[in-house]
């Protein structure tokens, strides 16, 4: 058993190497500071440099809200954030090495961590109560993340109050990316992606064109039963 004394010596030397330990995180954040204040500048500007995609599906978010009723400001900014900042930024800031020819060390691992629990942080309503006792994380952007939360809300505004994309609109910029990545892109397998999905819900996603007077206009039912059909073998009524 140790002693009182010993116990004490051993919160000392705790308290020590953890304001230590503090101290040199303030001071690499502080050169990283401009850095991730950029990125977060960059990535929710909202105006020419949101991608026509990104304003067709928050709009069709903000239909199905006002489709459904009583669908609340919070539960839209959650929809936002989880099918573009959580899925796309965050995956990207956490693994660089998807994109860029890049080692990503542990302790870049590690920082890259850190910020890109920052963005989630201020990418969510919930206001986190911090105290001393709070992952140092959480306390190395505590002054920054009201000011971030922000951001990321004018960024949704912004992108609400921006020219709506019409669906012609929408189907030409399809065009000319695919035109653009012609050789780069392996359309089978992404086809084959998007059928594994509409496989695994097919029965909602049939009744939901069903409902759905511009799907029926296109004839998307019909279109999906022939693909599952060709596909699967899958009965229908054709």
């Amino acid at each position: 058993m140790k002693s009182k004394r010993g116990s004490i010596k051993d919160k000392s030397m705790t308290k020590a190497i953890t304001e230590i330990y503090l101290t040199r995180l303030l001071s690499v954040k502080g050169t990283l500071q401009q850095f991730v204040d950029d990125f977060f500048r960059s990535v929710l500007c909202s105006g020419a440099a949101v991608p026509p995609a990104v304003k067709y599906f928050f709009d069709f978010l903000d239909e199905q809200a006002l489709r459904h009723e009583n669908v609340d400001e919070e539960t839209i900014h959650i929809w936002k954030t989880n099918s573009l900042p959580l899925r796309f930024w965050v995956n990207i800031l956490k693994n660089p090495h998807f994109i860029f020819d890049v080692h990503v060390s542990e302790v870049v691992d590690a920082s890259l961590s850190v910020i890109a629990q920052t963005f989630m942080d201020a990418c969510t309503k919930t206001e986190h109560k911090l105290s001393r006792d709070s992952p140092s994380n959480k306390l190395l952007y505590a002054k920054e993340i009201s000011t971030y939360k922000r951001m990321v809300d004018e960024y949704y505004k912004g992108i609400r109050q921006m020219v709506s994309v019409s669906d012609q609109e929408m189907n030409t910029h399809l065009a000319e990316v695919s035109r653009e990545h012609t050789d780069k892109l392996n359309t089978q397998v992404a086809l084959h992606q998007l059928y594994r999905y509409a496989s695994k819900y097919y029965d909602g996603i049939i009744m939901s064109l069903d409902e759905d007077p511009a799907a029926q206009s296109k004839q998307l039912t019909l279109r999906l039963q022939q693909i599952a059909a060709a596909l699967e073998n899958k009965v229908t009524d054709l």
